[in-house]
């Protein structure tokens, strides 16, 4: 039995001083006031809360960040620059992520289920699902080499996207990633992605297995075929206006900015790129807030050198430019696992028992909850070390 005792962020509100009992993987109490039952280990901590969520990232194990790399890279190599990954999030605090498309997170999620290796809960998508020709077509290599060496299936027609569901259910996937739209082209111009009636079809086969379905979505055409196509998270979501905001909030859709992704250099300079990503800081986030959205943390990092996966919290740090710290808290903890689907996300009676321990108060500095501040994670019953107390 563990007992915590500090202040606690609950996922939803703030107690000053309180105790969370631990049992196995599930909390079983969490008491106003220090009260530590005989035999539990006691750990004190200035700040409590639950395990951190990144709800898009993917697991890659690239050096190189480009589209090619993310196809071509020798999967061994992913498997086990991803396995490191695994370690430094859970020791970073996070406690559950999201993969949106990879090689190998079925696998990682299968064996970070068995206790096989250290590291978060993940909900994998397989592979990814894109147009033949789209955004995620290594276009530089021959088609049928694009297609073995690729992380998506590539899918043309309601009939082939039904399959190709089928197909990531086949891999273990508890989740679907769609590509409503691409992202840039060379010109500036925003590339195609799947047509209405083609993500109608994967959405009702999705449905049809209880998966969600997550949507890559730049520009309007492509948001208001997610939403009337019935997805239910918005995956970047550049362009969002007053209409689509509206739809999306009524429709209960959950909006994922992934603003971390944006702040770091991409490719070559566009001035068309750069128009949108700076709208997405301004314009798309005043009016996400404004309307009310359910706004969760993601950051699309991808395991590269630039994109490297432990700072997953600067998701947060962006967010908090737009709501409170406490708001921002519940993007990355408990409004991240609603969107999942996951049990977790509170530090409630019956909850698991994902937890961190944080030295410094992130309500007060957002920046706290960088890795050099997590103190203890608690996982799956054990006690981890954070990267406030470990080093590589």
């Amino acid at each position: 039995m563990i007992a915590l005792v500090g202040k606690i962020f609950d996922g939803e509100k703030i107690i000053d001083k309180g105790t969370i009992i631990i049992e196995g993987n599930n909390i079983i109490n969490v008491i106003e006031g220090v009260e530590t039952p005989q035999g539990a280990q006691v750990i004190n901590g200035d700040f409590i809360m639950p395990g951190l969520i990144d709800a898009h990232m993917h697991f890659f194990g690239v050096e190189e960040d480009n589209v090619l790399s993310w196809n071509i890279v020798n999967e061994i190599d992913v498997a086990i620059r991803s396995t490191r990954d695994m370690e430094r999030l859970l020791r970073s605090g996070f406690t559950s992520v999201r993969d949106l498309g990879s090689k190998v997170a079925t696998r990682l999620s299968y064996l970070q289920n068995k206790g096989e290796i250290i590291g978060p809960t993940v909900i994998a998508s397989g592979y990814s699902l894109a147009i033949t020709g789209g955004d995620d077509d290594p276009k530089d290599l021959p088609l049928d080499i694009a297609q073995r060496l690729s992380y998506s299936f590539y899918c043309d027609s309601p009939y082939e996207c039904r399959k190709a569901v089928r197909m990531v259910i086949r891999q273990g996937a508890g989740v679907v990633k769609v590509y409503a739209s691409g992202a840039f082209s060379q010109g500036g111009r925003i590339l195609p992605g799947f047509s209405l009636d083609e993500l109608k079809a994967i959405v009702d086969e999705a449905h049809r297995a209880g998966l969600k379905v997550a949507s890559h979505a730049y520009g309007k055409e492509a948001l208001m075929n997610s939403i009337l196509a019935g997805v239910d998270t918005i995956e970047h979501g550049l362009g969002i206006d007053d209409e689509t905001a509206s739809m999306i909030k009524e429709r209960e859709i959950c909006y994922i900015p992934t603003l971390a992704t944006y702040e770091i250099p991409f490719g070559q300079p566009n001035p068309e790129r750069e128009n949108l990503i700076r709208r997405h800081f301004t314009e798309d986030m005043k009016i996400a807030v404004a309307h009310g959205l359910k706004i969760a943390a993601g950051t699309d990092y991808v395991g590269s050198k630039k994109r490297a996966h432990g700072g997953n919290y600067r998701e947060a740090v962006l967010l908090a430019r737009y709501m409170s710290n406490l708001e921002a808290l519940k993007a990355i903890t408990s409004t991240a696992a609603k969107c999942l689907g996951l049990k977790a996300g509170y530090l409630k009676e019956g909850y698991k028992a994902d937890v961190i321990v944080v030295k410094g108060n992130p309500l007060n500095n957002i920046e706290d909850l960088s890795p050099s501040n997590i103190l203890y994670v608690i996982k799956d019953g054990r006690i981890f070390r954070g990267y406030g107390l470990y080093q590589d």
